[in-house]
């Protein structure tokens, strides 16, 4: 199913027919600040391991993000940081980063039982997190990649649902994304070392 959804303004029955889909296991593919990702809900083995087979990966290994609708989710899933990288976040996102900081005990023990970290983000794109808060808990989220080595990730939702109707429940057409990936950044040792370039800039916000 391919559903067009407004970013200026998401309707609110769009999004619940999404996150009805999320609710039952099912697998979407959506838009964010960066690129398109492909997502379920958190609370649900079954659907992550859909996922880890799309993308030919033992649920262990994935290094998956989270994406939350704000910074009060975030803390849900990570041991306690300082208020100096608490300040950062706050003026960083929502925005293109992925910031990695040390789990605690709520993250599914399919995808901590050999790490003990994880990757959060809060993308500046409104119907990511609408369909987030809509939810009421984080997505997993992977890039949508093309095999095209020129451009190396899919941004336009029709051909994506060309590609993916067969693997997913739901397209998000939220309009043509990006083809530049979220910043990495690892918050693991207190410090910000940004371990991939991406679309967001950190030194705007130290």
């Amino acid at each position: 199913m391919l559903i067009k959804i407004y970013p200026e303004n998401p309707n609110p029955k769009a999004i619940e027919q999404v996150v009805e889909v999320l609710k039952k296991g099912g697998l979407i593919i959506y838009p964010t600040d960066t690129v398109y990702g492909l997502g379920c809900d958190i609370t649900n083995q079954k659907a992550i391991e859909k996922i880890c087979r799309i993308r030919g990966i033992k649920p262990e290994k994935a290094n998956f993000s989270f994406i939350c609708s704000d910074l009060r989710h975030i803390s849900d899933f990570i041991k306690p940081i300082d208020t100096t990288v608490f300040r950062i976040l706050k003026k960083a996102l929502p925005g293109p980063f992925t910031f990695i900081f040390n789990a605690n005990n709520n993250v599914p023990k399919l995808l901590s039982s050999n790490k003990k970290t994880v990757g959060i983000r809060v993308p500046d794109n409104v119907i990511a997190r609408s369909i987030v808060e809509a939810l009421g808990n984080p997505i997993i989220s992977t890039s949508i990649k093309d095999e095209d080595e020129l451009v190396e990730y899919s941004t336009d939702p029709e051909l994506i649902y060309e590609k993916y109707q067969e693997l997913v429940d739901v397209v998000v057409d939220g309009g043509y994304g990006d083809n530049e990936a979220s910043t990495v950044i690892d918050c693991t040792s207190g410090d910000f070392e940004v371990i991939r370039e991406g679309k967001g800039n950190l030194e705007d916000f130290l």
